[in-house]
């Protein structure tokens, strides 16, 4: 039986903080494989996005996305489902934001780049927070659920959306092997996506902060 799907209603499937970092990572990595153009990518991470964070990203390329800041406070997710009820473009519900703590206020909320004027949920937590919290439009539903899934840590899931999104069927354990963050290698690329550039691919990895090769020995941000 399947268990919950991280929504805000219900985030109790999302990791703590490392290992949603290190799940931001993985899918960034995959999708750089799968895709070498940049703008066909679902899902982006910038290790060195500013002094002491890192930026993540989703976007589908029909309206939805989500971004995310990492700092050393915590996380906060701001996204959007744009064909969620109720919402009104650039009018996001003053529920979304109303409890967001105020370190997150530059860095997400007023950050021009996250667009955050167009919004249906918002997700957060401290390094001291025990779970997970949520803002969303309390009207009605938000679209969390289409999201916000993927970070629940399936790897079977990012092999579903491989199948729809590039048409190519991943094996699991592929999958897996990236979402342990063991290191890239040549052999793993090559199963991924025959026609990715391994060299592109580690230049990617080093600017997400994925574990990489160096000198023999792993190396590794989280």
């Amino acid at each position: 039986m399947l268990g919950p799907m991280s929504s805000t209603r219900d985030l109790s499937a999302l990791q703590d903080l490392p290992g949603t970092r290190r799940l931001l990572q993985s899918l960034a990595v995959l999708d750089a494989v799968m895709s070498p153009q940049w703008e066909s990518r679902y899902y982006m991470f910038d290790g060195a996005w500013g002094d002491g964070e890192r930026s993540a990203s989703m976007r589908d390329g029909c309206g939805d996305q989500w971004n995310a800041i990492l700092c050393p406070q915590g996380m906060a997710l701001v996204g959007l489902a744009h064909e969620a009820p109720g919402y009104v473009c650039g009018q996001p519900h003053p529920g979304i934001f109303a409890e967001l703590p105020e370190v997150f206020h530059e860095n997400l909320l007023h950050e021009p780049a996250f667009e955050t004027s167009d919004a249906t949920f918002c997700i957060w937590r401290l390094l001291e927070d025990d779970r997970w919290h949520a803002g969303r439009d309390l009207a009605g539903e938000d679209g969390s659920e289409d999201l916000l899934t993927i970070l629940d840590g399936k790897p079977q899931d990012y092999v579903a959306y491989a199948a729809e999104y590039f048409e190519l069927e991943l094996a699991l354990a592929d999958v897996e092997a990236v979402y342990a963050h063991r290191v890239l290698t040549s052999d793993l690329v090559a199963r991924l996506n025959p026609e990715a550039d391994f060299a592109e691919a580690e230049a990617e990895v080093e600017a997400i902060g994925y574990p990489r090769a160096q000198a023999g020995r792993s190396t590794s941000s989280v």
